[in-house]
């Protein structure tokens, strides 16, 4: 799995809302979804953006290796820090919201999603996941 840390130029982070037919569903999440075989997890990130949000983006750095285990799987995600090329619009979610810091606990988060939000609000410690 990928996803994208959009952030506009107040510092809002993009969060996207899960489809009424989706697991899960209407919880608020980063942006992203499923590498396909064959596809590398930028040029996944890259399908991915432009298939929810009907915009381009640049893929930076990774920003953080979330690990969280559902009860039916082990969902292994690599949060990418991304640019938007162009205004998303909510094309196969449900809908999108920039969202400051301090308003993020107005949303139903994603379980995955919930430690990366917690640290992007300042109220948890940095910590490495990907072993470095």
């Amino acid at each position: 799995m990928v996803a994208a840390l959009a952030r506009d130029e107040a510092g809002r982070t993009l969060l996207t809302q899960r489809r009424a037919d989706q697991a899960m569903p209407l919880a608020w999440e980063l942006p992203g979804g499923k590498v396909e075989e064959g596809e590398s997890p930028v040029a996944a990130l890259e399908r991915e953006v432009r298939e929810e949000l009907g915009c381009g983006c640049a893929v930076g750095r990774i920003y953080e290796v979330v690990f969280h285990p559902y009860p039916d799987f082990d969902l292994l995600m690599l949060v990418y820090e991304c640019v938007l090329d162009g205004a998303p619009r909510a094309v196969e979610v449900a809908d999108l919201a920039w969202v400051e810091k301090e308003r993020f606990d107005r949303y139903d988060i994603l379980p995955a999603d919930r430690p990366l939000i917690e640290r992007l609000r300042g109220t948890r410690s940095a910590t490495s996941s990907d072993g470095a």
